[in-house]
């Protein structure tokens, strides 16, 4: 199982964090940075730094970008996909907020083209649904759910064609997940044909300003 890591808490707010994931970074699918709901205005040191010694861990870093389900404009969002990769070297990107509409596939499609040619992969698509089957075939990663660890007990399904998707391309993002319920969690990703997950502990508004207990996991 691998990890994918959206640590959305400032260095300097929680030191302790970002250096528990340095050390087990090569141990994760990827770790998405999020300065301010993206790159932000300009580089910002702490990131600067904490992105350099991820790099070195080994870690593969993804920069965060809204597309607004897909009412963003594409410039906007490889704008900001562009500041990533200049200013924290990022790898490639997670594009958030993305539309599962089969109408906004050719839209979607041609923006993470784009991307591409700018360098920037791979590319993480999360509708944080399960959206139009199409969109698998143009992300190197496709979150297909992001939701509260009660909805993923009582009201996850899956529809047919996420059967004969590599579980490798398949993530899922659950919050509120109980401490002593996150390895039930990674275990049932794996079953419901996620091989990347990400489960934290956090709650609303900002769940993912905690990191994962299943990082430590993988220590033991």
């Amino acid at each position: 199982m691998n990890l994918l890591i959206p640590l959305y808490v400032h260095p300097a707010e929680d030191p302790g964090a970002w250096h528990r994931l340095i050390t087990a970074a090569d141990r994760t699918y990827g770790v998405v940075l999020n300065p301010a709901s993206g790159p932000g205005a300009r580089p910002e040191a702490a990131f600067v730094s904490a992105a350099a010694a991820l790099r070195a861990a080994g870690a593969r870093l993804l920069g965060y970008v809204d597309t607004d389900y897909g009412t963003r404009p594409a410039a906007d969002i490889a704008a900001d996909a562009v500041r990533h990769r200049e200013w924290y070297a990022a790898d490639g990107v997670f594009l958030d907020r993305v539309s599962a509409a089969p109408e906004e596939l050719p839209a979607c499609r041609a923006l993470v083209r784009g991307l591409r040619r700018r360098g920037c992969g791979p590319v993480v698509l999360n509708p944080g649904v399960h959206p139009a089957p199409g969109y698998a075939r143009i992300a190197d990663l496709l979150v297909t759910f992001e939701g509260h660890w009660s909805a993923y007990v009582s009201a996850f399904s899956r529809p047919d064609w996420t059967l004969r998707q590599p579980p490798e391309r398949i993530c899922h993002l659950v919050y509120g997940v109980p401490e002593a319920l996150v390895p039930l969690a990674v275990r049932t990703a794996g079953e419901r044909g996620a091989a990347v997950c990400g489960p934290v502990t956090g709650e609303q508004p900002n769940p993912w300003a905690t990191l994962t207990p299943a990082l430590s996991e993988t220590d033991r």
